[in-house]
């Protein structure tokens, strides 16, 4: 542990699933390095829980599919110190039919999701070899596993980024660095807000939607000591609705 800190990375962690993951490893003793976009209000206010609880919290605005604006942001803070955990929760979904989604529609849930991914890991992951340890945790979906109608470019997305994590735990393994995936499902969210609640219900076993702090306890069980032989795995938090 460098300078006595454990410190975890969360990108687009100023609401939803990323704000709770952030909250939840500030309360297991982690200082928080929180990425967002441009919602600065929100993170803000993200942060000043985590400081509540006695934890750093600094802030990171910066937009993870931006190559860029990622090295800039990150090489400022990696001198001097590297993220036991990071946590690639950056996402967006622009949802339709693929015969009407547009090029752009397509390219930036893309962009998101696995140029971000690779934006901000490749800057962290040989840090965390040469210091031969650390968690890395990829946000995925359900609908990467079994496609969602509507969600072409999203499942896609979500598909390469599970593809992703296979991939660099192999990598990795030796050098100390556990790599995995989780998978939520249908979660209570600005991204589910819309969806018809009723209909989704029929399809969910446990007849409820999932709550973000569900989705953080799953990330905090991959980044304890407990999850010390898991590596390359995709822990699904869906309610079933996967299997």
């Amino acid at each position: 542990m460098e300078g006595g800190r454990n410190i975890a990375l969360v990108t687009g962690a100023s609401r939803g699933i990323g704000a709770a993951i952030a909250v939840r490893l500030a309360r297991e003793g982690h200082d928080i390095w929180l990425n967002y976009r441009s919602n600065h209000e929100a993170a803000q206010s993200v942060a000043a829980q985590i400081r509540e609880m006695g934890r750093d919290c600094a802030l990171l605005p910066f937009d993870v599919s931006d190559e860029s604006a990622t090295r800039e942001a990150l090489d400022k803070v990696l001198g001097e110190q590297c993220p036991y955990i990071l946590v690639n929760n950056s996402g967006i979904n622009r949802d339709s039919l693929l015969f009407w989604m547009s090029r752009q529609d397509w390219k930036d849930v893309l962009n998101v999701s696995l140029d971000g991914f690779y934006h901000v890991t490749s800057r962290v992951v040989g840090l965390m070899m040469q210091k031969k340890r650390g968690r890395i945790i990829n946000i995925a979906s359900t609908s990467g596993q079994t496609g969602m109608p509507g969600q072409v470019n999203y499942s896609a997305a979500k598909a390469g980024l599970i593809g992703a994590t296979y991939a660099l735990a192999k990598e990795v393994a030796r050098s100390g660095v556990l790599v995995n995936a989780v998978a939520p499902g249908f979660i209570e969210t600005d991204m589910t807000r819309d969806l018809p609640k009723p209909e989704l219900l029929k399809m969910i076993p446990v007849h409820r939607l999932g709550t973000p702090e569900e989705v953080a306890a799953a990330v905090a069980f991959l980044c304890s000591d407990d999850a010390s032989y898991i590596t390359g795995q995709v822990l699904n938090v869906n309610g079933g609705i996967y299997m």
